[in-house]
């Protein structure tokens, strides 16, 4: 009898900081190692170090390369990890972009907390610096998507493509002879950019991601919502912000919007894009073409055709320029990045539209804005809101309810367990409601820091 522990080191009852622990007779791997975001009870839960053996940690398998299931190899790094970091050739790349950039709004946070005083810490330290985030990447190792790899006598792994973001897959583990299958985060079946993600077929014990377990997406005509936004910021000379996650949303919206304009669908207005990670995103693109379905002669005709901000003087030289324009601006749910400079001269007048894409988590400004806050908080000041909010649902990189019964819909066998994770309670709760009607599949949904014991 072969004993398994899966220790549940986030994103259990929670959307972010996914980290999962699998203890082993002859391994020690973790599935993810994401930083907590949104609510501060939950960011300051990154700065209580991890309540396990390190050190003893073999191996990282990574699903994907967004900060919520990457952010916190640096600190684990800093810990005493010395194993391997595996996944995709894309979701490393990605995952070096994310890493760096972290390091430095980590960096950057601290100084102007000090400078201008608004942290309770005399001399506020960065969560991990940029030089620490490039002691990680030497852990790297990637692997082939689709193919078996072995981890040790007993145990294998397999990365199968999942949609979401460029080189997302969701992770197989055999181990004992017994199919561990971790969603990371499903994709859309119809997505623009990207391939409808592969199926899992057989699943022992199966950790699923619930953020959208409780909702589907709606339909939406974009190009009519773009032009009315559009025809109104024309009209009031105002502007129109998208906060816009760097990986794969800005990429999305700046080749819908580019489509757009080239059919003739929405009005000309000039588009910037100012997020610095997001441009090297866009080298990701071209390094990977295999990964996505953006030819790659509309792909160069689109970068001609949207003004790429480079340089801190040229988002100033945006805001400064009074034409009416599109601004797509990290960071998605507003927790950081050049959007917050935009925001900060422009959020208080009544000409600005604020368009939200993708999915706000609890205690981000993005959730604030889209239930209707009157102010925000950024810089340590408050801000009025009197720009016009409006929201988009239909791009989100998110399988909804529906696309995640049926990315479940092949698995032959009726897993042993299965583990809701990665939503907030209610989302985790309707879909755990939505599995035991449809399938039969009786699901648990674990709590933070919980420990599950599998005898195999």
């Amino acid at each position: 009898m072969n004993k398994v522990k899966i220790k549940f080191l986030g994103a259990a009852g929670t959307v972010t900081g996914s980290k999962f622990l699998i203890e082993t007779p002859e391994l020690n791997l973790m599935i993810d190692c994401g930083m907590f975001q949104g609510l501060k009870e939950l960011r300051e839960m990154n700065w209580l170090g991890l309540p396990i053996d390190v050190p003893a940690v073999d191996m990282v398998l990574l699903t994907h390369g967004h900060l919520d299931h990457v952010g916190y190899l640096p600190r684990l790094v800093k810990e005493g990890f010395k194993g391997e970091i595996i996944a995709t050739e894309p979701t490393l790349a990605i995952t070096e972009i994310v890493l760096k950039d972290s390091g430095k709004i980590h960096e950057e946070d601290a100084e102007r907390a000090k400078e201008e005083g608004y942290s309770k810490h005399e001399n506020p330290e960065p969560f991990y610096t940029v030089q620490e985030a490039e002691d990680t990447l030497k852990f790297f190792k990637s692997v082939d998507e689709g193919e078996w790899t072995d981890l040790s006598e007993n145990i294998k792994a397999r990365f199968n493509y999942v949609g979401h973001i460029i080189g997302a897959t969701f992770i197989e583990l055999d181990i004992y002879g017994k199919r561990f299958v971790f969603s990371g985060d499903v994709g859309r079946f119809d997505d623009v950019l990207l391939d409808p993600p592969k199926k899992p077929e057989k699943a022992d014990y199966l950790f699923m991601e619930t953020t959208y377990g409780n909702r589907l997406h709606p339909h939406e005509e974009l190009d009519d919502f773009f032009e009315d936004a559009i025809i109104n910021a024309l009209k009031n000379h105002g502007n129109i912000i998208i906060p816009s996650f760097a990986i794969e949303r800005l990429q999305l919206l700046m080749y819908l919007l580019w489509k757009f304009q080239k059919d003739e669908e929405i009005p000309p207005i000039d588009i910037y894009v100012d997020s610095p990670m997001g441009n090297k995103v866009i080298q990701v693109f071209e390094e990977f073409p295999q990964w996505h379905n953006l030819p790659m002669n509309e792909f160069r005709q689109m970068m001609r055709n949207i003004h790429i901000v480079t340089s801190y003087k040229e988002t100033w030289e945006t805001i400064d320029n009074k034409k009416s324009k599109i601004i797509i601006a990290g960071s998605g749910m507003i927790t950081g990045g050049r959007v917050l400079t935009y925001l900060k001269q422009m959020i208080d007048e009544p000409e600005t539209i604020v368009i939200l894409v993708g999915y706000q988590a609890e205690g981000t400004r993005g959730r604030q804005l889209l239930e209707g806050a009157e102010e925000i908080k950024f810089f340590g000041k408050y801000y009025p809101v009197k720009a016009q909010v409006e929201s988009i649902h239909s791009l989100s990189a998110h399988a909804d309810q529906g696309e995640l019964l049926e990315w479940l819909s092949d698995i032959e066998n009726q897993p042993e367990q299965v583990f809701l994770v990665h939503g907030e309670p209610t989302a985790a709760d309707a879909f755990r409601v939505k599995l035991k009607d449809r399938f039969g599949w009786k699901a648990y949904i674990p709590k933070l820091n919980e420990e599950i014991e599998i005898d195999l």
